[in-house]
């Protein structure tokens, strides 16, 4: 039996996955917004019966037994965890800190028997499981290089908000660097151990946001990143993000190998083994038949609906609204991936500061937050 379904949010991304998740059967009964007006615009629009600015009056809905979360980062960690808490399925985007992902790792474990997955929709575009499979069947031989290339236009705001401060989680790092990083782990099967980065802010002011306001959030990034373990070849990634790209969205991830090479081109696979003269197409793009999406690129949004038909067929299986199946979303990223892909980040963060390698440790124990604050203490006392 599928559950009723509330949706926190009212930006690009939850305007397209409701009509999806309708699509696909689910009765989406409530709608957060960060105001009465957006909340009730939005509803309206695409038909939500109820909807508030109350974060409480979702979770507590007594027809809501999955939540999406697609809200600014700065706010999924209390959200995420408060739903978790009450009983209810989780399905959310990335944290803001690695410490906000550590304590939704926490009540995720706590609570097993609930679903909690990463809104990572890349995992499931057919294009990037396809690529999988023909890696794991050896179509490229030994993995050794990824490059990635994200290429589109800016990613602020209309208006002043998250998206232009870096401490909130805008960034193209952030925002589109957490779900390569993600990515990268779910072909490769490895993570990364060491890291190497360069961040930019080439546009800090333009005509809405300007005066005493500056963007200081990323509209550029390159990194580096060593996965395997530590002291092994492994496999060498880079990345390349660059969002003040007028014109079409350019979205492409190549592995080599030492056999040859696979190339996802936005929702296409096209593979060529060493000694072959050109590129064969292995997965080629059908026809688009849902929402029309022009703020979200299209690899996106087909992996998002690929995303909502696994989670109709994982709750499809069972009787009960809240029981899920793990086969459908076996590859769906884990609260326990959304800590590790937040590490790299601010791994990647730190590197762009000091200009040298970074190690990525994830923390296996919440940092004490008064530690600070002690060894200020003790200093002064000595």
């Amino acid at each position: 039996m599928l559950p009723g379904v509330g949706v926190f949010g009212t930006g690009s991304t939850a305007r397209v996955l409701v009509p999806l998740l309708k699509a696909e059967g689910f009765d989406v009964h409530a709608l957060w917004g960060p105001s009465e007006e957006e909340a009730c615009s939005l509803a309206n629009e695409l038909g939500i019966p109820f909807h508030t600015s109350r974060s409480d009056d979702v979770l507590l809905h007594q027809d809501v037994d999955l939540v999406c979360i697609y809200i600014p980062p700065s706010m999924t960690r209390q959200i995420a965890v408060k739903a978790l808490g009450i009983g209810k399925n989780v399905v959310c985007e990335k944290a803001a800190t690695a410490v906000d992902s550590f304590k939704m790792v926490t009540a995720a474990r706590y609570y097993p028997q609930l679903l909690s997955i990463m809104g990572n929709a890349l995992r499931f575009l057919p294009a990037f499981v396809a690529m999988r499979q023909r890696l794991l069947e050896g179509y490229i031989g030994e993995m050794q290089v990824c490059d990635v290339r994200v290429y589109g236009p800016s990613l602020l705001d209309q208006s002043y908000g998250w998206t232009c401060e870096e401490l909130m989680g805008g960034g193209g790092l952030h925002t589109v660097g957490s779900a390569i990083i993600d990515l990268l782990s779910y072909l490769t099967g490895a993570r990364a151990h060491r890291v190497h980065g360069l961040l930019r802010t080439f546009v800090q002011q333009n005509c809405v946001i300007r005066g005493i306001r500056r963007v200081t959030s990323d509209d550029f990034c390159f990194f580096q990143m060593l996965m395997g373990e530590a002291g092994s070849s492994g496999v060498c990634c880079t990345v390349t993000l660059n969002f003040n790209m007028p014109g079409s969205f350019v979205h492409e991830v190549m592995v080599v190998g030492s056999k040859g090479r696979l190339i996802a081109r936005g929702t296409e696979l096209y593979g060529q083994r060493n000694g072959s003269k050109g590129e064969e197409l292995l997965l080629g793009d059908s026809a688009w038949t849902g929402p029309e999406a022009k703020e979200m690129p299209l690899p996106l949004l087909r992996g998002l609906s690929s995303m909502v038909t696994a989670l109709r067929q994982s709750f499809q299986a069972h009787e009960e609204r809240r029981s899920w199946a793990r086969g459908p979303v076996a590859s769906a990223s884990t609260f326990e991936d959304g800590l590790y892909v937040q590490t790299v980040v601010e791994a990647v963060k730190r590197s762009s500061s000091t200009g040298e390698w970074e190690c990525v440790e994830i923390m296996s124990q919440e940092p004490d937050p008064n530690h600070n604050l002690c060894e200020a203490l003790q200093r002064n006392k000595n």
